[in-house]
């Protein structure tokens, strides 16, 4: 494939993903507080959008991954810089964790969710543990992704940082949302989505919104400049 292909198809995964999984965000519903499982199982009970937006999510990750596989294959072409490919891997790594996740709180956990708010009085606590187990998974996986993500989305920093392709604040930007999620997810293993978790998270993930947007805007141009006539 062509580095003019490579750019192209990489800045419209980029953006598209992006946009994808800000939808799915957005049809998620936030106000109840996620440590607490009783209100949490309730809101997420009566959300009718919550599989569709989940695998919104999921769709925004896969392009997200797909535009980040374009990068390392576009770094490595250019600067060769070994950095790239261990970037690449952790992408493919964080998409499989990132499907795990999505089906475990997804799917998973509305089952449980729905049968427990529609269980009889003298079921309902036994199948708010079940419910509250599957929970328990889910902070698992969703603490594993934030290392995993943080720590790639990092390499990809230095490896950005490496190339004379991309400005350096690019490659700056990557490293300042990655490493906040790394720390977010060690929190998260260890208090679940508490406060801290969520106020280290958050912001973390917006600037990786906001990087993967800038990435792919890059992308499609240098594409554009690749296919310009010296």
């Amino acid at each position: 494939m062509s580095r003019r292909s490579v750019g192209r198809i990489g800045g419209m995964c980029a953006i598209a993903g992006s946009l994808l999984l800000l939808l799915g965000t957005y049809l998620h519903p936030m106000p109840a507080d996620p440590n607490d499982a009783v209100a949490a199982f309730t809101e997420y009970a009566a959300d009718r959008l919550w599989v569709a937006s989940h695998l919104t999510q999921l769709a925004g990750v896969t392009l997200m991954v797909a535009a980040l596989l374009f990068l390392a294959q576009k770094l490595e072409s250019g600067s060769g810089t070994v950095w790239s490919r261990i970037a690449g891997g952790g992408a493919i790594a964080s998409l499989a964790v990132a499907t795990a996740l999505q089906a475990v709180d997804g799917i998973a956990l509305k089952a449980m969710v729905d049968a427990w708010a529609a269980a009889p009085p003298a079921q309902k606590e036994i199948a708010f543990h079940v419910a509250f187990a599957v929970r328990q998974v889910e902070v698992g996986l969703a603490s594993t992704l934030s290392l995993l993500l943080g720590l790639t989305v990092s390499i990809y920093g230095l490896a950005l940082l490496d190339d004379h392709t991309f400005p350096k604040w690019v490659g700056g930007l990557a490293i300042v949302g990655g490493m906040p999620t790394t720390v977010a997810g060690v929190v998260m293993a260890y208090t679940g989505f508490s406060g801290p978790a969520m106020a280290i998270n958050m912001p973390a993930s917006s600037i990786l919104l906001v990087w993967m947007l800038i990435l792919g805007v890059f992308m499609w141009r240098l594409a554009r400049i690749d296919e310009t006539p010296a």
